[in-house]
């Protein structure tokens, strides 16, 4: 019995490899395997034809995109006041789209009983509230028309509910660049 007993003792303590081809099989999987995985993985990563998971992220339209200047300038002939827009240009483009239907409280064009309160502030003030907006109107100062035409557009919408405003004198910078 005790035969048995170191017996089974013996091979408690020995490992799975038995014999010495055994061991070198071993010994060349344990190099070879990771090497292997090593130079698949270094092709997979220098190569260039790679999946860029749903992203045209390098596509030259995108690039192109994400290059392009923050800001522009646009230059307005502000020498030639003929060259601008008349006020119902202006209205047309710009203002209609509130003062045609009434929008948030926008007072209709040619309703003289809405606009009679705010003509009566004078053009100063109106001219000022189309620059600098009031309520729900947006400032319109500094967008797609110059001051000049947003004032042009507030006496064409003032009048045409009654009131008496002259039509705005060009700027003072068109004014002496029309007179050299």
């Amino acid at each position: 019995m005790s035969g048995t007993h170191e017996h089974d003792h013996a091979e408690a303590h020995e490992g799975p490899i038995k014999t010495p081809k055994q061991l070198i099989w071993a010994v060349a999987f344990a190099f070879v395997v990771p090497v292997i995985v090593i130079i698949l993985l270094a092709n997979y990563v220098t190569s260039s034809a790679k999946p860029a998971a749903g992203s045209g992220a390098l596509d030259a339209e995108s690039v192109a995109t994400r290059i392009q200047p923050v800001g522009a300038i646009e230059l307005k002939d502000l020498a030639n006041p003929a060259a601008m827009k008349t006020g119902e240009q202006v209205y047309q483009a710009q203002c209609a789209a509130c003062h045609t239907s009434g929008a948030a409280g926008a007072p209709k064009l040619g309703d003289a009983a809405a606009w009679g309160p705010r003509v009566g502030t004078g053009y100063e003030a109106l001219l000022t509230s189309a620059l600098k907006g009031k309520g729900a109107m947006g400032a319109q100062g500094g967008g797609d028309h110059s001051d000049f035409e947003i004032a042009r557009a507030v006496v064409y919408m003032a009048n045409q509910a009654g009131g008496k405003f002259a039509e705005p004198k060009a700027p003072a910078a068109a004014a002496s660049a029309a007179s050299n």
